[in-house]
C-alpha cells in the first residue's frame, strides 16, 4: 500500500500535526499522484474545527490538489506516469444516477465522495486529503492541467475557481450583463477575474475601501463600499446577477434591492448562521436567491482549459506545511491575498 505522510487534525480543538498513514492500492482505472501543491480553503478550517458538525478524525484536509502522476492502473487511458494531474473537492460518486450521467457528479443522488473526511466507496476507509504527500484517485475524478500555468497558482482553481466559474456560466454572465461580486477573498477574487474575462460589466462590493485598488487591478469596472448607503442606492435595480462569495454573516437585504427585475443573487459562501431576508425584496421584482457549489468533472476540465487559454490563475501565497496552523489563523483575519497554497515538498 502506498505510504503517505501529511498533517492531520485529531480533534476540533487540536492544531494540525504530522501524521503518517497508508493509501489503498490503486485499482485498474486509478492513478497515484505525488502532490506538489495543495490550496488552503476556508472549508478546510470549518471541517478541521467541526464547525459544520460532520468531522471525522483523524482528518487530513485539502481538496485543491496539483501533482505528478507516478503510477497508473492497467486500464487508465487519460494519464501516464510523469503527467500533471489535478484533484478537487470530490473523488467519486455513484456514477449511475441522472446527475452523474449528465456530468454533474457533484449533485450525485447518493452523495458524492469528498476528497477527505468521507467514506471511500472502494474499501470503506475514510478519505484523507491533500495536505499530504500523495493521493490515489480514479482517472474520471482527476483533471489535466494546461502546461502554461503556474502549478501553485492552479491549485485553488480546483475549488475557488470552479465554485465561481460554474454559477457565472450557468446564469449566462457576459457582454451586456451587469454583475456584482460580494467579497474580495479566495472565492471573490476568482469570481472577479472570471466575470471580467467573460466580458460582463463587473462591480466589486467590499466592506474595506483599502481593497479598491486591488479590485480594479483584478478587473472590476467599479468598486462599491457596501457600508456606504449612498453608494449602494446608486446601483438600485440595476444588476442582472450578483454572486455572493462571503462566508461571514451579512445582510442579504442590502443587496436584493440592487437586482433588476428577474435578477438573481447566488450564494457560494457558507456562513455559519443561516441568512435571513425580507420576502418583500424578492416579490417586488420577481427576484431570486439561488445557490451553487463547485462543478462536475466535465465543467471543471472546461474551466481549467479556459484558464489555460486566457492565462487565469489564483493570486497565492505559497507556504510550507509547517505554517498551516498560522495560515488558518491568518485566514480568519483575512490576512492573505488571496489564497494560501502549501508547497508539499516541505513535508520532506
Amino acid at each position: 500500500m502506498p505510504a503517505s505522510k501529511g498533517y492531520a487534525a485529531h480533534s476540533a480543538q487540536s492544531p494540525l500535526a504530522p501524521f503518517a498513514f497508508s493509501r489503498r492500492e490503486p485499482g485498474p482505472t486509478e492513478i497515484v499522484v505525488d502532490i506538489l501543491y495543495c490550496g488552503v480553503c476556508h472549508s478546510d478550517l470549518h471541517m478541521a474545527r467541526n464547525e459544520w458538525g460532520n468531522a471525522i478524525y483523524p482528518m487530513v484536509p485539502g481538496h485543491e490538489i496539483v501533482g505528478r502522476v507516478t503510477a497508473t492502473g492497467k486500464s487508465v487511458t487519460k494519464f501516464k506516469a510523469g503527467d500533471t494531474a489535478a484533484v478537487g473537492v470530490i473523488v467519486d460518486s455513484c456514477r449511475n444516477c441522472p446527475s452523474c450521467n449528465n456530468s454533474e457528479e457533484h449533485f450525485c443522488h447518493e452523495g458524492a465522495t469528498l476528497t477527505y473526511a468521507a467514506k471511500d466507496r472502494v474499501d470503506g476507509s475514510i478519505t484523507m486529503g491533500g495536505y499530504s504527500s500523495n493521493y490515489v484517485v480514479d482517472e474520471r475524478f482527476a483533471h489535466t492541467v494546461p502546461a502554461n500555468l503556474n502549478l501553485a497558482a492552479v491549485a485553488p482553481l480546483l475549488c475557488a475557481g470552479i465554485t465561481t466559474y460554474s454559477p457565472l456560466r450557468h446564469w449566462n454572465t457576459g457582454p451586456g450583463k451587469k454583475v456584482g461580486i460580494i467579497g474580495l477573498g479566495g472565492l471573490g477574487h476568482m469570481a472577479l477575474k472570471f466575470a471580467h474575462s467573460f466580458g460582463a460589466h463587473v462591480v466589486q462590493f467590499t466592506t474595506n475601501d483599502r481593497k479598491r485598488e486591488d479590485a480594479l487591478r483584478l478587473g472590476a469596472n467599479e468598486v462599491v463600499l457596501s457600508k456606504d448607503p449612498a453608494q449602494m442606492k446608486a446601483h438600485a435595480a440595476s444588476f442582472d446577477f450578483i454572486l455572493d462569495c462571503v462566508s461571514a454573516p451579512h445582510a442579504l437585504d442590502d443587496y436584493l434591492p440592487l437586482l433588476r427585475q428577474d435578477g438573481t443573487l447566488t450564494l457560494v459562501g457558507l456562513p455559519e448562521k443561516p441568512p435571513a431576508f425580507a420576502p418583500f425584496n424578492l416579490i417586488t421584482g420577481r427576484r431570486s436567491i439561488a445557490g451553487s457549489m463547485i462543478g462536475g468533472m466535465e465543467e471543471t476540465q472546461q474551466m481549467l482549459d479556459y484558464c489555460g487559454h486566457h492565462n487565469i490563475t489564483s493570486e497565492v501565497e505559497v507556504i510550507p506545511i509547517q505554517k498551516i496552523n498560522e495560515a488558518f489563523e491568518r485566514m480568519l483575519k483575512q490576512d492573505v491575498k488571496y489564497r494560501f497554497v502549501i508547497d508539499m515538498s516541505s513535508l520532506k
